[in-house]
C-alpha cells in the first residue's frame, strides 16, 4: 500500500460539514432524487453496504452517505488507492475516514513482447512467450496478465507457476472466446489461425498484498461501523452489472467468523441519464442478505471458495432485486419505451397512468426480466422488432414517445389548427421566462462552457485508461460538479470585485449610490448572485420543458409532417395492444402477482364492500376469492 490506511472513522462535525457541502452540490444537480426501503438499514450495529451498478463515480458515494447520514450513520467507503493520489479527492477521501484498496489494474504496467497459447487442446494452461523476459522481478507468482481490451473488456490471467524457457503455468484455462481468440488466433479449436498470428501484446501486475485492507475492515465492523463497497470493482456505463468482486464475500465471512453480527444490505443505484444535469435518480435498498451458520462454519473449516461462493451468489439475487439491468443499450431503451406503452390506459385513450420513479424503476426491472426470460420467443422477437422500427421512426422525427402522446392527445377530437393557441401561448410564456433567466445566463455562461469542455475532457481521458467503460458517462457527473464547485465561487468573487471597482469609479451610473459602504456591497453582492444562480436554474428548468413541447405542436401544424405523425400515431396505438398482451401472457408466469393485479384493473372498492357484509363471518368470505 502506499499509504497508511486510517484505522479510524472520520470526525462528525468534520464529517458533517463536508458531506453538507457535496450533497448540496448533488441536490442542485439533480432533480429529484427517491429514495426505498431505507428501513432495512439498521439503526445501529456492524452494516455493510453493497451499492450497484456503480454508474456515477464519486456521486454514487455522496447520495449514499447524505441518506444514512439521515439515519445517523457514518459510511467508511472503500476506494480505489489510484483516487486517493488525486490532490483533492485523496484529501476529501481519507478526511471522510475512507480505506483505500490497492488494485492489480492500476498497477499494472506493458511488458515486452507477445504472449500465445501453444497447445490449447492439450495444454490449455500453459503460456509461451515470444521476445519476452519472465525472469524479470516484475513476473512474479500470485501476480496478473491483463491482456488488452477486446469487446470492452480487459481479461486477466493469474500467475500460478513461471517456469524456464519463457513458459508461465495459469491457474486456470481460459475459456473466454475474447481471451481464446487474442491467445490462439482463433475462436475455435477446429479454425485456422489468423495468419502473421504472433501473440498478443500484454500487461503484468504484481501480487498486492490486501492484509492491511483486510484488518482496517475488521476493525471497523469491530466496532459497529458502517461500511460501503462497490462490489463490481470501478464505476462504469454498462447498462448491465459487471462481475462482481469477491472481496465483498470475504470481508463479510471474516468479519462472521471473528464473531462480529454482520447485516448485509444491498442497494440499488437507479438512474434516469445520471450524467446529464437535473436527471432523475431511485436509490433503492433491499432486503438484507442472511449468511447461514453452515455457510460460517465452512468458511472457517477449510471451505472457504465453497462458502465464498455461496455469499457470492446471494449477494448477487440481492442484487438483481433492486437494480435494472439489459444486455445492451438498445435493449434499454426499447425496454423504457415498453414500459411508456404498458402505461398507456387503452388504445383509443392514448392518456398514461403517472408512477413515481420508484414504480417506474420496479416496471423496468419486471420488464427486463421478462425480455431477458423470453427473448428467444418468436412474438418477443417480432415484437422487438416492432418496438424498434417505432423508436427509428420517433428518431426520424426527432420526437420523444411522451411527445408523440401529448399530439395524440390533442388530436383526438379537434384538428391541427386548434393547437394554433397552445403554441401562441407557450411561446409567450418562453419569451417571459426566457428574460427571468437571462441575467444569470449572461453572469454564468462562462462556468456552464467551462464545466461542458473540461468535464468532456476528463471523461475522454476516464475513457481511454478503462478497460470497462463505454462512453465514460459514469465520471461526467463528477466533474460537473466538482469542476463547477470550483469555479463558482471564483466567479462570485470576480463579478464582486468587478462591482466594487465599478462603484469607486463612479461608473455605476447612480444605480448604485455613492456613498454605500464597500462592505455592503460586497455582502450584498455575495447574497444576490447565488440568488440569480438559484432564480435562473428555476426559470431555466421551466423554459426548457416549455421549449421541447413546441416542436411537437409545430409538426402538427405542418401539413408536410401531420400524415407522417399521425401514422406513428396509428402505430403507437396498435403497439400499445402487442405491449399489454405480452405482458397479461408471460407476466403471471414470472411474477404471480402480475395476474392479481390484472383482475383488479377496472374494478373500484364498491363491488367488493356490495358482495361482503361488514359482518360477515369468517366463512361467509368464500366471496373475495372471485374479487381477488
Amino acid at each position: 500500500m502506499a499509504g497508511q490506511i486510517p484505522l479510524k472513522p472520520a470526525v462528525g462535525w468534520v464529517y458533517d460539514i463536508i458531506l453538507r457541502v457535496f450533497a448540496s452540490m448533488v441536490d442542485y444537480f439533480f432533480r429529484d432524487i427517491q429514495v426505498r426501503g431505507a428501513w432495512h438499514v439498521p439503526s445501529e450495529g456492524s452494516v455493510i453496504l453493497v451499492a450497484a451498478p456503480h454508474a456515477n463515480q464519486f456521486v454514487d458515494s455522496v447520495i449514499l452517505m447524505k441518506i444514512l447520514r439521515s439515519l445517523n450513520r457514518q459510511i467508511s467507503w472503500l476506494m480505489a488507492e489510484k483516487s486517493f493520489q488525486r490532490p483533492f479527492v485523496g484529501t476529501i477521501a481519507s478526511i471522510m475516514g475512507a480505506v483505500p484498496v490497492s488494485r492489480a489494474m492500476d498497477v499494472a504496467k506493458p511488458a515486452e513482447g507477445t504472449i500465445l497459447l501453444l497447445d490449447p487442446i492439450n495444454e490449455p494452461k500453459l503460456l509461451s512467450g515470444v521476445g519476452t523476459n519472465f525472469e524479470d522481478p516484475i513476473f512474479k507468482v500470485g501476480g496478473s496478465i491483463y491482456l488488452p481490451t477486446l469487446n470492452g473488456e480487459s481479461h486477466k490471467l493469474d500467475i500460478a507457476e513461471i517456469r524456464k524457457g519463457q513458459m508461465i503455468l495459469l491457474k486456470s484455462a481460459p475459456t473466454h472466446s475474447d481471451v481464446l481468440l487474442q491467445l490462439t488466433g482463433k475462436r475455435h479449436m477446429n479454425e485456422v489461425p489468423m495468419s502473421g498470428f504472433v501473440g498478443s501484446k500484454f500487461k503484468v501486475a504484481p501480487h498486492v498484498d490486501q492484509t492491511q485492507v483486510y484488518e482496517a475492515v475488521f476493525q471497523r465492523l469491530r466496532t459497529g461501523g458502517c461500511l460501503g463497497i462497490f462490489p463490481e470493482g470501478g464505476s462504469h456505463d454498462r447498462t448491465e452489472l459487471l462481475p462482481l468482486k469477491a472481496g465483498i464475500a470475504i470481508m463479510a465471512l471474516g468479519a462472521l467468523a471473528q464473531g462480529t453480527p454482520l447485516t448485509i444490505v444491498p442497494v440499488g443505484m437507479n438512474y434516469f441519464s445520471a450524467h446529464k444535469f437535473r436527471s432523475r435518480a431511485v436509490i433503492e435498498f433491499g432486503d438484507a442478505v442472511t449468511v447461514s451458520r453452515s455457510t460460517i462454519y465452512d468458511f472457517k473449516n477449510g471451505k472457504k471458495r465453497e462458502a465464498i461462493g455461496v455469499v457470492m451468489g446471494d449477494i448477487s439475487e440481492a442484487l438483481a432485486a433492486v437494480t435494472v439491468s439489459a444486455p445492451d443499450f438498445e435493449t434499454l431503451n426499447l425496454i423504457h419505451a415498453a414500459r411508456r406503452l404498458y402505461l398507456t390506459k387503452t388504445p383509443f385513450d392514448e392518456k398514461t397512468q403517472r408512477l413515481s420513479l420508484a414504480h417506474s424503476t420496479e416496471l423496468n426491472r419486471r420488464l427486463s426480466k421478462g425480455y431477458t426470460t423470453y427473448s428467444q420467443m418468436p412474438e418477443i422477437m417480432s415484437l422487438k422488432k416492432d418496438l424498434q422500427r417505432y423508436v427509428d421512426c420517433l428518431g426520424i422525427l426527432g420526437l420523444k414517445d411522451h411527445q408523440l402522446l401529448s399530439i395524440a392527445i390533442r388530436n383526438t377530437h379537434l384538428p391541427p389548427l386548434f393547437l394554433l393557441p397552445t403554441l401562441l401561448y407557450r411561446l409567450g410564456k418562453l419569451v417571459i421566462l426566457f428574460f427571468l433567466t437571462l441575467p444569470g445566463l449572461v453572469l454564468f455562461a462562462p462556468i456552464f462552457i467551462l464545466t461542458s469542455h473540461m468535464s468532456r475532457r476528463k471523461t475522454a481521458e476516464a475513457l481511454a485508461a478503462s478497460s470497462v467503460k463505454i462512453r465514460g458517462n459514469d465520471v461526467m457527473a463528477t466533474w460537473k460538479i466538482l469542476i463547477a464547485a470550483a469555479l463558482v465561487p471564483v466567479f462570485y468573487v470576480f463579478y464582486t470585485i468587478v462591482l466594487v471597482c465599478l462603484k469607486n469609479c463612479n461608473r455605476t451610473y447612480d444605480i448604485i449610490p455613492a456613498r454605500t459602504p464597500t462592505s455592503l456591497l460586497v455582502v450584498s453582492s455575495l447574497i444576490m448572485l447565488p440568488s440569480i444562480t438559484y432564480a435562473a436554474l428555476l426559470f431555466g428548468e421551466q423554459g426548457m420543458d416549455i421549449l421541447k413541447s413546441l416542436y411537437p405542436l409545430i409538426l402538427s401544424l405542418n401539413p408536410r409532417s401531420s400524415h407522417a405523425v399521425a401514422a406513428l400515431v396509428e402505430e403507437r396505438s396498435n403497439l400499445v395492444t402487442k405491449v399489454r398482451e405480452m405482458v397479461d401472457r408471460f407476466g403471471n408466469k414470472i411474477f404471480p402477482d402480475c395476474d392479481d393485479i390484472s383482475k383488479w384493473r377496472g374494478r373500484g372498492p364498491k363491488q367488493l364492500f356490495a358482495e361482503v357484509s361488514p359482518m360477515a363471518e369468517m366463512d361467509e368470505l368464500w366471496k373475495l376469492d372471485t374479487f381477488v
